[in-house]
Order: structure tokens, then C-alpha cells, then sequence
């Protein structure tokens, strides 16, 4: 039976886009057999999507010290309409942040906490000048939560 990870990231610059890219690609990697991957940007996904999916990665930039503004609007929208139906979903988070990005992962924790979904793992902070290495981060976290979904660990 096929799994659906959803990914709802933000990717306002180059590097951003980098990163949804190589997530992508660790998601979709030839090894993973059935999970369907499909990527949205916060303001194009919906309830809907995440009602229809088997496992989320939420992916933000640092915004003055919070989540951008696009990924809090896709929360708003999503969360009463999900709250008692999503109880348990498989998720992961990475925020891209100039500075620590605490921030912006604790405005997210705060609101899936509310949700009572299930942290697959610590969230990636990809914090400070552009290194990299934040490709092989990414690219990692997409594989994993792909790899834990067709497996059956999550």
C-alpha cells in the first residue's frame, strides 16, 4: 500500500528552493519503494493535504525570530480542521535561520503540540551563513522520514 508524505516548505530565495530540491530528492530516492511524495508551498497547501497524507515535513525560514509568515498561515488554516482528525501524524520540521532558529522552531512546536502530532526526530536547524553541508542535512531528512514511511516504522 502506498504511503503519502506531504512536505509544506517555504523557499522565499535560491538556497531555500536548494533545500526543498534535495529534500525532494532524499524523499524520492530510487530505493524507496511505496511513498508518494508530493511538495507544496504554504500557501497552496490545505486541509485537504494534510488529511490525504501519511506522514508531513514542515520546512520554514527564520523570520524575525519566528516561522515565515506563509508556513503560520498554512497552520492557521489547517488546524482546526484537522485537530481531532490528524492526532498522531508522523512529522519533522527544518527551519533555514540567519540566526539560532529557536524561534522559529518553538512557534512551530507550539502549534503541532496542539495538533498532538507525532516529532519523527529532533528539528533540523540549518543556522547562521550558508554552509553546504545544510544539502546533505536535508537531503538526509527527506530520505529518512521516506525510508521510515515505506518500511512501516511510522
Amino acid at each position: 500500500m502506498t504511503k503519502r508524505l506531504l512536505i509544506v516548505a517555504n523557499q522565499p530565495s535560491g538556497n531555500t528552493r536548494e533545500l526543498v530540491r534535495v529534500l525532494l530528492d532524499g524523499a524520492r530516492d530510487e530505493a524507496i519503494d511505496e511513498v508518494e511524495v508530493t511538495h507544496k508551498v504554504p500557501l497552496e497547501a490545505n486541509a485537504d493535504d494534510v488529511l490525504a497524507c501519511d506522514a508531513i515535513i514542515l520546512g520554514t525560514t527564520e523570520n524575525f525570530g519566528y516561522m515565515s509568515g506563509a508556513l503560520k498561515d498554512f497552520l492557521e488554516r489547517i488546524y482546526y480542521p484537522c485537530l481531532e482528525q490528524t492526532e498522531g501524524l508522523p512529522w519533522t520540521l527544518y527551519v533555514r535561520a540567519g540566526n539560532d532558529g529557536s524561534g522559529a522552531r518553538d512557534s512551530v512546536l507550539r502549534i503541532v503540540t496542539g495538533l498532538r502530532w507525532k516529532a519523527i526526530g529532533p528539528p533540523l536547524i540549518l543556522s547562521g551563513d550558508w554552509r553546504a553541508g545544510f544539502l546533505d542535512d536535508t537531503r538526509e531528512l527527506g530520505l529518512l522520514m521516506a525510508a521510515s514511511l515505506d518500511a512501516g516504522i511510522v
